[in-house]
């Protein structure tokens, strides 16, 4: 796979140490202000052969909450419907509308169009299989595709109903609007409470590529797929193919993140080809797939509600890849450790017991005294003891200041907001924890716990 680095971004980056995927390296970017990251982002946009995007944008008033709302439609419309299409949808025991129909699209013969919304999630509400399949016979009719070739996405408020009317009557304009060139506009009409849209992309030898958009930044804790994640190609990937490689590529990926540990209700990970492209190395269009997915959910953390740093926990010599990922997800999920990060506080106290805890209720079993710990590179545990020092102490302090994506900015009429609306770099807070007891490892990504993502759920619906 040839991951070709764009002038744009060749400027904007800088190559550190980073997990890779089967070899393949990454770029770790650094982008001085969001001028650079939106030239960075338009660089990344370019769609893959046959497919459009469009959007509409439209004031409603929501039946449970009357007052002045905003509601974006994003279109993304193939040339011609596809047969090789795939998803994977959360397992919450109440998904949205939309899971609930896109499960049934899996079975199609074929694939035309998603359709998104942003504001109003469409779960559990009156009426709202209904509500989604009227929106996808509308959009298909406008398309002049079946009904069952469209996958209806929603996001946001969970328990509103939607506003179907006058979502028919802005679909027009979002059809009109349908053009191939750059994905941008679908990235930007399908975030919420995002701070900026996420793109990510890999150029195929050969030809062909791989674009991806995202939208998520609270509620993330996928099992399967969270968040909204769309990924096109024009290469040709036969529909059991891209099904399994989707498959294999959530895990390390989108399964591998936590912000607050919640599932969400609604979300979908769809992966499209238009075929357009013959397929001259199938694994080496799964490596580039894995590389996308991997950075989108990189992009999801760092974009995470209040999120000042991202937590990346390495765990290695574990007995299986099972146990290796969910004490990675203990780790970033733990509040107390999680408000140290957002401190600067290096109270490495906290992560060890993030393990202890975890292993005492889950693996009672496993040998604990073989952990070895690292934060940023510097041993702080081993032999079942803490391995600290004053000038230790100095270089935790530092590391976690380092990977610190924004001071926190003082509260504005009570309410702390985000200092910035671009990621000023890819750095993370780095946690290696070897258990010394098996072949198996797992790498998890988290964000630390800070006033902003409090004030951000307190006042959501408002």
């Amino acid at each position: 796979m040839h991951r070709e680095i764009r002038p744009a971004e060749k400027s904007a980056s800088l190559h550190r140490a980073r997990p890779q995927v089967r070899g393949v390296p990454s770029t770790n970017l650094i982008f001085a202000n969001r001028t650079a990251h939106r030239a960075w982002l338009a660089a990344q946009a370019a769609l893959p052969a046959g497919f459009r995007v469009g959007t509409a944008r439209f004031e409603f008033t929501p039946r449970e909450a009357p007052k002045p709302a905003k509601m974006t439609l994003t279109l993304i419309a193939l040339e011609k419907p596809t047969a090789d299409f795939a998803a994977v949808f959360t397992q919450n025991a109440f998904p949205g509308a939309p899971v609930i129909v896109g499960r049934s699209r899996l079975g199609e013969p074929a694939l035309g169009a998603i359709i998104v919304n942003n504001k109003i999630s469409n779960v559990c509400a009156p009426g709202g299989v209904a509500a989604s399949e009227r929106i996808c016979a509308e959009t298909a009719r406008r398309l002049g595709f079946a009904a069952s070739e469209v996958l209806p996405c929603s996001t946001g408020v969970i328990g509103w109903t939607l506003p179907v009317d006058a979502m028919v009557a802005a679909l027009p304009a979002a059809v009109a609007a349908l053009a191939g060139g750059s994905i941008l506009p679908a990235a930007e009409g399908i975030v919420t409470t995002d701070l900026y849209p996420k793109i990510r992309r890999a150029d195929l030898a050969g030809g062909g590529s791989i674009v991806g958009i995202a939208k998520g930044a609270g509620m993330i804790e996928p099992q399967l797929a969270t968040m909204l994640v769309y990924v096109f190609t024009d290469v040709a990937v036969p529909r059991g193919s891209l099904r399994a490689m989707l498959a294999r590529v959530v895990g390390p990926s989108f399964n591998s993140i936590s912000i607050d540990s919640d599932t969400s209700t609604s979300d979908t990970v769809a992966l499209v080809s238009s075929g357009r492209v013959p397929c001259a190395d199938p694994a080496a269009f799964e490596a580039a797939l894995a590389l996308v997915c991997r950075d989108l959910a990189e992009d999801v953390v760092r974009n995470g509600e209040g999120v000042r740093h991202v937590i990346r926990v390495a765990v290695t010599g574990a007995p299986d890849a099972v146990l290796a990922r969910a004490l990675g997800k203990a780790v970033v999920n733990a509040p107390l450790f999680k408000c140290a990060v957002a401190g600067n506080d290096p109270n490495v106290g906290r992560l060890v017991q993030a393990v202890g805890k975890y292993a005492g209720a889950q693996t009672p079993g496993l040998e604990v005294s073989r952990l070895r710990a690292r934060l940023g590179g510097v041993e702080i545990f081993a032999g079942g003891t803490f391995r600290l020092d004053p000038a230790k102490e100095a270089a935790l302090a530092a590391h976690l200041k380092g990977a610190e994506l924004y001071a926190s900015a003082p509260p504005q009429g009570g309410v702390f907001t985000a200092a910035v609306d671009y990621p000023p770099h890819e750095r993370c807070v780095e946690i290696d924890l070897d258990l010394g007891s098996g072949p198996a490892a797992a790498t998890v990504l988290g964000g630390d716990l800070t006033h902003e993502y409090v004030s951000e759920n307190a006042d959501y619906r408002s």
